[in-house]
């Protein structure tokens, strides 16, 4: 089991023998505020999104030196990257579909609150409690999720040891990360462009340091969250 330890020092510089990965969670969309999932929808940021990762990206630029930045390839997660990159002295940004939001399927499009009526067959598969269970329509089960997460995050830790680097994803891919951290924890909700920091070591040893923080956005007029990040993040 990996080890897991919260602090609020996300200042540290990275030690040789593990890389240090921060998580973000992209900036908000009008469809998370309008709760329509999306899902692997390639859907923009709107303009509190903009305003919310420019003032992550402020945040970041203040901490310790970042080595290169990897993103989600769908929209609203490359535009947050790529703030982000500007703000820390015009960063690298690769992008990475392994990154992308958990594929939900035929719920892809619709408006959470609509879909137990509109779409019962996959609204049952999306809250079933068995993980394996896949969404109709080519919908991601929770194990697949789960799988794509973490093997995505160890690649990145593998190949950047020593370093600090930037990953912008999304919110039902940083809850499986949590849960890979904490198998009986209870995540919350991963507002967005939150900041978790994670240690990596190797494939077995491994830390969360900081767990979905906004601390940054705790003055501006930017904190309120659409939907997502959550339990029915998509």
């Amino acid at each position: 089991m990996a080890e897991f330890s919260i602090n609020n020092d996300s200042h540290s510089s990275p030690h040789p023998d593990y890389a240090e990965i921060v998580v973000v969670r992209h900036g908000e969309t009008a469809w998370n505020a309008t709760a329509k999932i999306q899902g692997h929808l390639d859907v923009e940021l709107n303009e509190n999104g903009r305003e919310q990762a420019a003032v992550v990206g402020d945040r970041l630029s203040r901490e310790s030196k970042t080595s290169v930045i990897y993103s989600s390839d769908l929209q609203r997660a490359f535009e947050t990257a790529q703030i982000i990159a500007s703000k820390c002295g015009g960063l690298e940004v690769v992008k990475d579909s392994d990154l992308r939001e958990r594929h939900l399927g035929d719920l892809q499009g619709h408006v959470f609150q609509e879909i137990e009526k509109t779409n019962p067959i996959a609204y049952n598969a999306f809250i079933s409690k068995n993980e394996d269970q896949e969404i109709p329509g080519g919908g991601e089960s929770l194990v697949q999720l789960f799988d794509r997460s973490t093997s995505a995050l160890l690649k990145i830790g593998l190949k950047h040891k020593g370093e600090r680097v930037i990953v912008v994803t999304h919110g039902g891919f940083i809850r499986a990360l949590y849960r890979w951290a904490r198998p009986n924890g209870r995540p919350g909700k991963v507002l967005n462009t939150s900041v978790s920091v994670f240690h990596l070591y190797g494939e077995d040893k491994w830390t969360l340091k900081v767990w979905s923080d906004v601390s940054h956005l705790s003055k501006t007029g930017f904190l309120e969250s659409g939907f997502g990040g959550d339990r029915n993040s998509g």
